[in-house]
This record gives structure tokens, sequence and C-alpha cells, in this order.
């Protein structure tokens, strides 16, 4: 088991057994990046869609998008490596393939894909960062896109290349548009984190400030109640 699987399944011990700490006291350790919107978009489509991203942590990105309009459902798991290593244990290792990622399904009436990207760029993780997020370290903890057809393709490869030569980045971005093979959901206690332990210890420094900044920099685009695995929604925000 990797040093950061056990700082995380530490954290997670901790919130379990009432271990406590006021989310008063979290350090903004997420910083939001300003961003301008994809200059290229997919046109609005009449029925559901989905888009599967990495970018750290699946918790926290999980969180950011079942607080955004437009998403029905923003599911925790893995992407890029095989069926036979798609568990927490072997992604843990670093050596699956694998990359943490979050599946989302989305009206683009409502949210567009070039939309959901903006979000994913500018508050849900840091682009810039390779192989890792915050504490973690690894290639799960990598920043990719994984476009379900051609057109999400060209869209996050042009997005990429458009920020890029903004500037509007300390450095140069580290995420890989990378082929979707298939997604495969996270087990059960990984799902809906946030809303189940807002009083750990990791939640409170690294992820909980994610979807304040989702707040405060697409306040058009937020809602206070997430939507929970499955569609249903809780009964508010922790």
């Amino acid at each position: 088991m990797s040093k950061h699987s056990t700082i995380r399944r530490l954290c997670a011990a901790l919130a379990a057994a009432g271990g406590l700490l006021g989310s008063a006291a979290a350090p903004a350790a997420e910083r939001a990046f300003i961003i301008p919107p994809p200059a290229a978009d997919q046109p609005a489509a009449a029925t559901q869609e989905k888009a599967v991203i990495a970018g750290g942590c699946f918790w926290g990105v999980q969180a950011v998008f079942q607080h955004v309009k437009g998403v029905s459902n923003a599911v925790s798991g893995y992407a890029g490596g095989q069926a036979s290593t798609a568990n927490y244990n072997a992604v843990s290792g670093g050596r699956s393939g694998h990359a943490e990622a979050v599946e989302i399904t989305y009206d683009p009436r409502q949210v567009t894909y070039g939309q959901l990207l903006q979000i994913y760029f500018s508050v849900a993780h840091d682009p810039t960062q390779l192989n890792r997020q915050g504490p973690d370290h690894g290639t799960q903890y990598r920043s990719a896109v994984f476009p379900s057809n051609d057109s999400q393709r060209k869209v996050a490869e042009a997005y990429i290349a458009q920020l890029d030569k903004a500037g509007v980045y300390p450095k140069a971005l580290a995420t890989k548009v990378e082929p979707l093979q298939a997604f495969y959901p996270a087990e059960d206690y990984h799902q809906d984190y946030l809303v189940r332990n807002p009083n750990s210890l990791y939640i409170v420094i690294n992820d909980i400030p994610k979807v304040e900044n989702l707040a405060k920099t697409f306040p058009e685009r937020y809602r206070d109640k997430p939507v929970l695995v499955g569609g249903e929604k809780s009964p508010g925000r922790p």
C-alpha cells in the first residue's frame, strides 16, 4: 500500500471514529485559476451525455461536479487501465495504469462539455502538476481527460492549447488527453465521500475549498444541494 493511500485511509478512519476538525479551521489549500471559456465547444444536444476526467483524488473532483447545475450524476472510479486492476488496492500502488477518475452525466442544454472542462481546469484541480495533486503523488493522480467521442477529444485538445497560449498558469499544463477504453466505478465507500465525511481532515484541507471555489468563481453554475450517486439529492450541503 502506498504512503498516500495510507494517509487517506487514516483520514477516513478518523472520520468514521468521530475525529473532527471544524471547517472554520481549514486552510485555503486549493486555489482557483481564473481562465477564459473554451473558444470551441460542442453544440447543445437533446440527450444526456457523459464526460470522464481525472485530476487527483476523486473525492474532491466528484464533490465539485455534484454541485454543478446540469449534472445529474458524478461517479468516482478508475480509467486508463484494465478491468482486472480496477480496484482501490491495485490503483493505489501506482502501477495499474489507472487514474482516479470521475464520470459525469450531464444535460448539454444546461451545461456544455466545454463549460465542464472550464470548471475542471479552474477549480477542480491544478492542471500544471505532473502525476500529483496536493499531498498525493503517483500516476494514479495524474491530470487526464478521457473523451468518449471524437468531438469531445477535439474540444479538449483545443482548450488545452488555448489555455497554454493564454498564459494564465505559472507553467504549461500537464493534462493529457487519453483514449477512453472503459470507466470502472469505484467501491461504494468512495462514492459521495465528501458528503458523508465532511469533517475528515483530508476533506477539510483538500476538498471543501474546491467546492467553495466553485461557488465563488462560477456562481451561475453552482447549486448548493449536491446530486448524489444515483441521482438522489442530499438534504443540504454538509
